[in-house]
């Protein structure tokens, strides 16, 4: 079994080597995505017979996810195994990350911090990644417990078939929601992660809104007659049922209710251009992937 280990890393000079000498004997080859670090951590990275593709400019946590995939699709390998360069993922969970990939009963395998033994995350993290988590599930489909965990396994057809597009935090969702689509299978293993004074840098309220509009747009663009579809015929239906009772009120009475009549009329005209818009997206997006 060959592993190819993704690194996306930015200043991460003072544990990119440790973490390399660590995956010696693990992984068939690596790969750090040096994000224009300014502290020689492209420099450590090559100097340690890692493969390194360096961002011109600093691009973000998906980009240098991003960059890996296209770089390992040109490699050999059998498992890509993704982790972060700021210590806070055990080489020692790698085994058990693959083993279900090795098994041949699954294409994705995320590192849980929520299964088995639960890592000492602080409070508000937990909870956020809770709420994310559940939002997650909702597009998908799934159950899982752990949504950003950037501790994961891929099989190869599983890199072949996603090419991740977002920039910023929001990549670990955008994955999990194109690997739905795509008919993907997506298991997860217990996990410890750790956390220190130098892990965990995203600020969790910018991590938040990211994932909320990676979740939005890709939801939107995989599922576009569920995402905007549902939504014009439910406002198609009260726009029709607010302006059938003006309608009869003023046959009855010769009154007009102009309060429910704009409503009525705001809820149709509303609820025709999501149901276009979801239609038109529908064909665009499905012609876009014939091609």
């Amino acid at each position: 079994m060959r592993i190819l280990v993704g690194i996306p890393a930015f200043n991460e000079g003072g544990n990119i080597g440790r973490i390399i000498k660590e995956l010696e004997g693990t992984a068939s080859g690596i790969i750090v995505c040096d994000d224009c670090s300014t502290d020689g951590t492209a420099k450590v990275a090559s100097s340690m017979g890692a493969e390194v593709v360096r961002h011109e400019k600093n691009s973000g946590y998906g980009a240098g996810i991003g960059s890996i995939f296209k770089k390992a699709k040109g490699m050999e390998f059998d498992v890509l195994v993704t982790m972060d360069a700021d210590g806070q993922h055990r080489v020692e969970d790698v085994p058990a990350l693959v083993k279900p990939i090795e098994d041949g009963e699954a294409d994705i395998v995320i590192g849980s911090r929520f299964m088995g033994k639960e890592s000492d995350i602080p409070r508000y993290r937990k909870a956020g990644i809770k709420v994310l988590t559940s939002i997650t599930n909702a597009s998908t489909g799934k159950a899982i417990t752990d949504s950003q965990s950037g501790l994961r396994a891929y099989s190869r057809k599983a890199v072949d078939s996603l090419a991740p597009a977002d920039r910023g935090m929001g990549v670990s969702t955008e994955i999990l929601i194109k690997a739905s689509g795509a008919g993907l299978r997506v298991t997860e293993v217990p996990a410890v992660i750790l956390y220190g004074p130098d892990t965990s840098t995203s600020h969790p309220v910018s991590h938040g809104v990211s994932v909320l509009a990676s979740t939005i747009k890709f939801t939107s663009i995989e599922h576009p007659l569920k995402f905007y579809g549902i939504p014009g015929i439910l406002l198609l239906g009260i726009g029709l049922f607010f302006a059938s009772w003006v309608i009869s009120e003023y046959a009855a009475s010769g009154y007009l209710i102009t309060n429910m009549a704009i409503v009525g009329i705001g809820a149709v005209l509303f609820g025709t251009v999501l149901l276009v818009t979801s239609i038109l997206l529908y064909v665009l997006v499905s012609v876009v992937r014939e091609r």
